[in-house]
């Protein structure tokens, strides 16, 4: 339930208002909205009543706000206008609408976003906007419809699409190490960076190499942009994802710190609630987001 209902006024008491509020009478807003004046006069007076507040004043023959009337049609307009968008999306077209998508930054800026045109120009019926959230939050509190989401399937009361494992690779500022090392352990001469939503990453990665070293701690960055800017400024070896690592390692800014580059800690997902798995918008973004992963796999396969 959004909200107790003594809080939600009826359409009608607020159309009533709205409209003698911008006409300044009851009889020209009973005569707009094909009521008599009487009912018109009526709903205004529910609706006070349910407020507890003056929205209104008589002043000659007509009606004007009250400092109190005038704070509230202007949320009310922007509430009617909201709704009677939604409205008109809903009958004229099913299966589009809003798509807001909560991201991890990295994934949603570095592989998300430069896809998502694709994405706008087969489904220009569905709007999506994107929020960056770093963590599981409850669906039933938030506006989010789907979300991103990286580790395992671990968040609660959801539905999951897995789309492909996070591939690492150490990295570090050129002359930081000579050469890719082929023993990780000789990474360890160097400090490592660390993300805060990844605390078990340096370990998850030697652990997939065969080692089970005991990690010293070192900085603790929020998002991988900060971590690799510390990576290039000589501060140390951070572990990144290839789609994130790829460009600085292209431009130079960052080379390889070890010859293993396909362990994985871990993979992301497509998460959504279940009530919202025949809506139009979520259906065809889990569709179109479903084929680019099996692209993404069959390219990494052809190489």
């Amino acid at each position: 339930m959004i909200a107790p209902r003594k809080y939600l006024p009826s359409v009608t008491s607020l159309l009533c208002f709205e409209a003698v509020a911008r006409l300044g009478s009851a009889t020209l807003a009973a005569g707009e909205l094909s009521l008599t004046q009487s009912a018109v006069s009526r709903q205004l007076k529910s609706l006070e009543d349910q407020l507890g507040a003056q929205l209104m004043t008589r002043a000659g023959r007509g009606l004007v706000l009250t400092p109190r009337g005038q704070e509230y049609v202007a949320e009310i307009r922007d509430i009617l206008q909201h709704l009677a968008r939604a409205t008109v999306a809903a009958q004229t077209n099913p299966s589009g609408g809003t798509l807001n998508l909560a991201i991890l930054p990295a994934f949603g800026m570095h592989w998300l976003a430069p896809r998502l045109r694709d994405f706008a120009q087969r489904h220009p019926e569905v709007t999506v906007n994107l929020s960056t959230r770093l963590a599981p939050f409850d669906f039933r509190t938030s506006s989010f419809h789907a979300a991103i989401h990286f580790g395992r399937e671990d968040w609660p009361g959801v539905s999951y699409l897995p789309l492909m494992p996070e591939i690492v690779v150490p990295v570090c500022a050129p002359g930081l190490i000579a050469g890719p090392t082929h023993d990780p352990l000789e990474i360890l001469a160097h400090d490592l960076l660390h993300l805060d939503t990844r605390p078990r990453g340096w370990a998850r990665w030697f652990s997939a190499t065969g080692r089970e070293p005991d990690l010293p701690p070192g900085m603790v960055f929020d998002q991988f942009s900060t971590m690799a800017q510390a990576a290039i400024h000589g501060l140390g070896v951070a572990l990144l994802p290839t789609f994130f690592a790829e460009p600085y390692l292209a431009g130079g800014e960052l080379v390889l710190a070890s010859s293993r580059t396909t362990e994985s800690i871990g993979s992301y997902y497509l998460v959504w609630p279940s009530e919202y798995s025949k809506t139009g918008a979520v259906a065809s973004f889990r569709a179109w987001l479903e084929a680019q992963t099996e692209a993404e796999k069959d390219r990494n396969m052809s190489e």
